[in-house]
């Protein structure tokens, strides 16, 4: 799914295996941010292809994911644009995988079931720190 930019726009990217969950929160990151181009992927090897073609300024991740896990997804996009901003969906609240996140780095951390207020006002904060 990609929706239309606009001149003010920006991008982000979506990467989550569950189908359903990647349409209903791309669907209403849409319609909070009209002005807003979102990518999604389904697994960590299509994302880094979606973001190496389009950059987007913000990924929105899962860390289980097939192919290629959202850990690793991150670290080949930070290598190939470090100031990425990066928001963590994940069903995982154990340390270990916050803390590898946290080398990488993120803006947020959120355990699903996503709140959608707490993810629009991290999309929010992302994109005002993104170079215009």
């Amino acid at each position: 799914m990609v929706t239309a930019p606009s001149p003010a726009s920006f991008a982000l990217l979506l990467v989550e295996d569950d189908t359903l969950v990647c349409r209903s929160i791309g669907r209403m990151i849409a319609r909070e941010f009209p002005d807003a181009t979102v990518y999604t992927a389904e697994n960590g090897y299509i994302g880094l292809t979606i973001f190496k073609e389009h950059i987007p300024g913000i990924v929105i991740t899962d860390i289980n994911l097939p192919l290629m896990d959202g850990i690793k997804m991150a670290r080949e996009i930070k290598s190939i644009k470090s100031d990425t901003r990066f928001i963590v969906l994940t069903g995982y609240s154990d340390k270990d995988h916050f803390d590898r996140f946290s080398e990488i780095g993120f803006e947020e951390y959120m355990i699903k079931p996503v709140d959608f207020e707490k993810l629009f006002a991290a999309i929010e904060r992302c994109r005002a720190g993104l170079p215009s």
